[in-house]
């Protein structure tokens, strides 16, 4: 199983514009820990909400487009790892290893795989198993 850890960045974090160099190479170290034990699959730093947009849709084919920073900028996703599980507690047991500063907060999330669903959800979704053809501006 797969599953998705959110880093929630707390406190420790107001007002940085860079992490320290004690917290990057706790960090490395961690992610090289991940990596051993062959359960790493993907992680990402994420820039800060100041820098992104939220796109919000009413129905009816409309939305509106909101830039960052957003109000509830403490909870607010900092990165995230995505890994290889064999249980939920397995996962939760390397979310409480991540070296996390005063306030942070590391959520767990099972992703969604296609045998979670029934087998009609499951023939829709074949539909979508080739991706389209990509175009490129010359």
């Amino acid at each position: 199983m797969r599953y998705m850890l959110f880093i929630y960045p707390g406190e420790s974090y107001e007002g940085q514009t860079e992490p320290s160099v004690e917290d990057v190479g706790a960090m490395s170290r961690f992610n090289e820990e991940l990596t051993k034990a062959g359960v790493l699959l993907s992680l990402d730093g994420l820039h800060p909400a100041s820098e992104g947009a939220r796109v919000t849709f009413s129905g009816g084919g409309s939305s509106t487009v909101t830039d960052g920073p957003f109000t509830e900028a403490k909870e607010l996703v900092g990165g995230y790892w995505i890994i290889q599980a064999k249980s939920k507690e397995e996962a939760v047991e390397w979310a409480t290893r991540v070296p996390a500063g005063a306030g942070d907060m590391v959520e767990v999330r099972r992703v969604y795989e296609m045998s979670d669903f029934s087998p009609e959800v499951q023939a829709a979704g074949e539909l979508s198993e080739v991706p389209p053809g990509q175009t490129f501006a010359e």
